[in-house]
């Protein structure tokens, strides 16, 4: 699957990130803040579970859960 993926500045220079599959829109629960692009056309393998370069843990359910992947708050 490929990825568009997003990043915001978070406190003490660390980001979170969030993914969306390639060309879609960032859903609109989640543009209530500023994202900007990090990566588009970020290719995964279709179960993949996790993208460590970005903190990106579940990414398989969330993206079907939700729409998107987002970086764990706990992070």
């Amino acid at each position: 699957m490929r990825l568009d993926i997003y990043r915001r500045a978070e406190h003490d220079g660390k980001f979170s990130y969030l993914a969306v599959r390639e060309s879609k829109s960032i859903p609109e629960e989640a543009t209530n803040t500023d994202w900007e692009v990090e990566a588009q056309g970020y290719e995964v393998e279709d179960n993949t579970d996790a993208i460590k370069d970005f903190d990106i843990e579940h990414l398989s359910d969330q993206i079907a859960e939700k729409g998107y992947a987002i970086t764990s708050v706990t992070h």
